[in-house]
């Protein structure tokens, strides 16, 4: 458990705590996917498999959201679907704005970046998502850039993810974990996975084939002292793979739209989300929930490799 002074605002379901207090293996996940990422009730419906992949991977399960004004790790069922009814109503959240949450007792859901900063509160050290933010196309102008990256290269937790997520310019992202020291591992896989699709056409720093050794090179990391985090970059589902170049013309579409709305910061990636799914007839939120649930899986695998003892 930590020792993190902020922990007296820090709630952990007992069936949580129960298991960190006994090193099984824990996942965090996040809760912008269930407000932002998706419709009510698919958002619910979809929390609820993800929960239930990581147990029958044999983890516990703790989705991550701030309620009340208090940082939770461990939702009910009632509580996650009380923020898939309220949907992008609810607070988006990242590092800058988790003290003004907090302080003012709202409810905020938490991205990548919060996530992670709330997982290694709590102890938890793998992290299962969809794709992490990173540098968006067009950053000459905007300098819009995640703040996932930088939590990614300060705080000790694994992120297991499909990729960087497609309507970001994938090699500049890259670029920038590679400045922060962060590696990028392809799970049986040498390239990255493009998100909805199983390959971006970029290669990874290090391919790994099994939990086994991604656990073994996390845990080497953090021996070592080396601060930050690690990208497990899995390829979705082939049965649920969405062509490349198809996925592409329409994200492309869909990004001259939002800019010509004029939309930017944080409402970005929800417009991009939901109209690339109207324009793919639903195919996309669909490859969406099929490569979060193999994330989940292979995060809770990850998870019971780290409380092993690693040769």
């Amino acid at each position: 458990m930590s020792d993190n002074p902020a922990s007296d605002v820090l709630d952990i379901a007992p069936n949580v705590d129960d298991a960190l207090r006994s090193d099984k293996p824990v996942v965090a996940l996040e809760s912008t996917i269930i407000s932002h990422g998706m419709p009510y009730p698919r958002n619910v419906e979809a929390a609820s498999a993800v929960e239930a992949a990581v147990r029958a991977a044999g983890a516990v399960p703790a989705t991550i959201a701030v309620l009340g004004g208090r940082l939770k790790v461990g939702l009910s069922m009632d509580e996650i679907r009380r923020l898939g009814e309220q949907g992008p109503q609810v607070i988006k959240c990242s590092r800058r704005d988790l003290p003004f949450v907090l302080a003012r007792k709202e409810t905020g859901a938490t991205t990548v970046a919060a996530t992670m900063i709330i997982a290694a509160m709590a102890g938890i050290r793998v992290f299962a998502t969809g794709g992490i933010g990173g540098v968006h196309r067009g950053v000459a102008e905007t300098m819009d850039i995640s703040a996932d990256l930088e939590e990614l290269a300060r705080t000790n937790v694994a992120v297991v993810c499909a990729g960087v997520k497609s309507v970001l310019d994938i090699g500049r992202t890259l670029e920038y974990l590679e400045t922060a020291g962060v590696p990028v591992v392809g799970y049986q896989t040498d390239t990255l996975p493009g998100f909805y699709s199983r390959c971006s056409g970029f290669p990874v720093d290090y391919r790994v084939d099994t939990a086994k050794e991604v656990a073994a090179a996390l845990q080497t990391k953090w021996d070592m002292g080396l601060q930050g985090g690690l990208v497990v970059a899995v390829p979705i589902p082939e049965a649920h793979a969405l062509a490349r170049d198809e996925i592409d013309g329409v994200i492309n579409e869909a990004i001259t739209e939002m800019q010509r709305q004029g939309i930017a910061g944080k409402d970005t990636t929800p417009f991009l989300l939901a109209r690339i799914a109207e324009r793919t007839g639903g195919q996309s939120l669909e490859a969406n929930i099929q490569l979060v649930l193999n994330n989940a899986r292979v995060a809770a695998e990850i998870a019971v490799q780290l409380g092993h003892d690693i040769c």
